[in-house]
């Protein structure tokens, strides 16, 4: 992958560390919604729970364009359908890894199941 198309090293540590970020799809100013981040080989991963037809999966499947907060700081973002199974299986494994509390792990599981993984979305820094 082009090295443009990565974060740079000290947003990678925020993303591996928080347990969540905002992302808000597509070109308006609607509010940030919280999901939850993987990282697989320093790329970022997000899935959507609950595929709702107007929520930001959806958005970015017409604009995939949008924006990323995380620590304070906002990122513009691209978002890259990913289809590949073997890098779908290893970011359900990063799921499970990162999310392993015991309220939490239901959720990690069910973003695990086919309607999840068939969102799985990498974000990419947005070229200027």
């Amino acid at each position: 992958m082009n090295a443009k198309r990565r974060f740079p090293a000290e947003v990678l540590a925020l993303l591996g560390q928080a347990k969540g970020l905002g992302i808000r799809a597509g070109k308006s100013q609607h509010r940030f919604v919280g999901i939850w981040v993987v990282m697989v080989k320093d790329r970022v991963f997000v899935r959507s729970w609950s595929v709702k037809p107007n929520g930001w999966y959806r958005t970015f499947l017409e604009e995939p364009r949008g924006t990323i907060k995380v620590a304070g700081h906002e990122i513009a973002v691209r978002a890259v359908r990913i289809r590949d199974k073997r890098l779908r299986d290893a970011i359900d494994r990063a799921y499970l890894e990162k999310y392993n509390t015991p309220g939490a792990l239901k959720y990690a599981r069910d973003l695990g199941q086919a309607k999840c993984r068939a969102t799985t979305t990498e974000l990419v820094p947005q070229s200027v």
